[in-house]
């Protein structure tokens, strides 16, 4: 197993998603990070400052690529899921439209952009 990210790492991955939240997910305020061993367990906070769990990060030695699961509100848990692109780890960012596509009811989040 994966040890704990550096800090260096964890920084990034709370700035990144901060990011890319406050330019794609107007419906969050915030995103929360927290960590445990080698997993990133992410949460957006709403307008009504509701917490929304949203997904689980698994440190894969990459800061660019992480494994993903999926928050399931159902069992209370997470579920090692496939993003979009049909694999099972990918960007920070990713996981985050992936997760937010289901849990904002925004389902263009699953849609790739057409390459050329």
């Amino acid at each position: 197993m994966p040890k704990s990210p550096p800090e260096s790492t964890k920084t990034s991955l709370r700035q990144r998603l901060t990011r890319h939240a406050e330019q794609r997910w107007p419906a969050l305020t915030a995103v929360h990070v927290r960590y445990h061993g080698a997993f990133a367990y992410i949460s957006g906070q709403l307008a009504d400052d509701t917490a929304l769990p949203l997904c689980r990060l698994r440190y894969t030695g990459s800061a660019s690529i992480w494994g993903f699961a999926i928050y399931l509100a159902s069992r209370d848990g997470y579920e090692d899921s496939f993003l979009p692109n049909g694999l099972p780890a990918g960007s920070p960012e990713d996981a985050l439209d992936c997760a937010c596509g289901l849990y904002l009811n925004d389902p263009t989040a699953w849609l790739q952009p057409p390459t050329n």
